[in-house]
């Protein structure tokens, strides 16, 4: 982007435009607290920056019909969300329609300088496709604590050699342009209020459950960080004292008996010990276990697979209730890889909310399962970078 809103009424205008497509100038001003001789100014000062461009005429509403006006439909973002186990990457026009989405696995164990290898080859890729001949901005996020400001990843668990490197502003060099860097589920919580579930939601959870588990915190439709990035690190609350070691250091806690590689090392230990002649077939005929294994053995009736989910659901269930009754949201949105394990999980994480928490709290409490599926990472990506273009210089 070539220039930025000059004011704060410039800015609500751009992200109006962005959130709700092309309006007329009579439904801006229906929507922004503006005379309209002031309102004709900054918009006509957009359209000559070629933040906004003209769409034709709008529909009548009597009288001289008013000129739509959009947002610039050249502008492109590109969206990352770097996993535990895989990468996708979308590229989205500034009203942040997905237009190409590429994904692929990885090991976020590798480092930063071979996954960003693998990011650069990925964002080529949408180029080529003719999706984007540059990007405008760049929204990454990444599965650990991240110092916001600075764009750092902050003592990750899962991701060795990440501590204190600088993404932000070594992508911002190879891309060429603003990025902005954030924990993967704050981005996910994002996408979601941008496209999903939570759209009309200011107050709410977004717990994600994959590999690793954490929670996105929304207040006041802004996500919530905290002092140094590591706010709603649920896969690190202990939830029982005596339970398996963790990998960052403590034992017992959250992700440590239902993260990504807790369920395969359980489903494993239930096939090798003979209690489940579902998972056991599936272990002799691979070689290893995934979760999708343990989805499938759940879904032909399989005991053990059925109640590791329950299991799971309910330890996911015993914190949520927690943060439930202390933040007292408006929706729990659920998303990540595990939950393709299906009902059973989400029917366990309910019933655990509802019966341990309040009913002041729940009594009119959904706790869904998120609309964008693999998309919420990168979707919220974009809408990250473009709150921070579309806001004054």
């Amino acid at each position: 982007m070539s220039a930025r809103p000059a004011n704060v009424h410039q800015a609500r205008l751009l992200r109006l435009l962005r959130d709700l497509g092309p309006q007329s100038r009579v439904a801006l001003g229906d929507r922004v607290e503006l005379s309209r001789s002031k309102l004709a100014v900054e918009i006509d000062r957009l359209l000559e920056t070629g933040l906004v461009v003209q769409d034709g005429l709008a529909a009548s509403r009597g009288g001289r019909r008013s000129h739509n006006v959009r947002i610039a439909p050249s502008l492109r973002f590109l969206g990352v969300d770097i996993g535990a186990t895989s990468v996708d990457a979308a590229v989205t026009n500034a009203e942040l329609e997905v237009l190409g989405h590429l994904s692929e696995p990885l090991d976020v164990r590798e480092g930063p300088v071979a996954v960003f290898e693998r990011v650069l080859a990925l964002a080529a890729k949408l180029r080529e496709a003719g999706l984007a001949e540059h990007f405008d901005g760049a929204g990454i996020g990444v599965p650990g604590p991240v110092r916001f400001p600075e764009g750092v990843p902050v003592a990750p668990p899962i991701m060795p050699g990440w501590d204190g490197f600088p993404v932000r502003e070594a992508l911002s060099q190879e891309l060429g342009c603003p990025v902005l860097v954030d924990n993967d589920v704050n981005l996910m919580a994002l996408g979601e209020q941008q496209a999903g579930v939570a759209r009309s939601v200011r107050d709410f959870l977004c717990v994600k459950v994959g590999t690793g588990i954490g929670c996105g915190i929304v207040v006041g439709g802004e996500v919530h960080r905290g002092v140094t990035g590591s706010a709603g690190d649920i896969g690190h609350i202990q939830v029982d004292p005596d339970g398996p070691p963790c990998a960052c250091g403590n034992s017992g806690c959250l992700e440590a008996h239902f993260g990504g590689h807790a369920l395969v090392r359980d489903a494993t230990a239930l096939a090798e010990a003979g209690r489940s002649a579902e998972l056991a077939r599936l272990l002799e005929a691979a070689g290893r276990l995934t979760p999708e294994d343990v989805s499938a053995a759940a879904g032909a009736g399989d005991a053990a697979a059925l109640e590791l989910i329950r299991l799971g659901g309910s330890r996911i269930g015993q914190v949520i209730a927690g943060l439930v009754s202390f933040f007292n949201p408006g929706l729990v949105v659920i998303g990540g890889g595990l939950t393709g394990l299906g009902h059973t999980l989400l029917a366990s994480i309910r019933t655990q909310v509802y019966r341990q928490s309040l009913p002041l709290a729940t009594g009119n409490l959904p706790i869904v399962l998120g609309e964008l599926g693999q998309v919420a990472g990168v979707v919220g990506a974009t809408r990250l970078i473009s709150d921070h273009l579309f806001s004054p210089a």
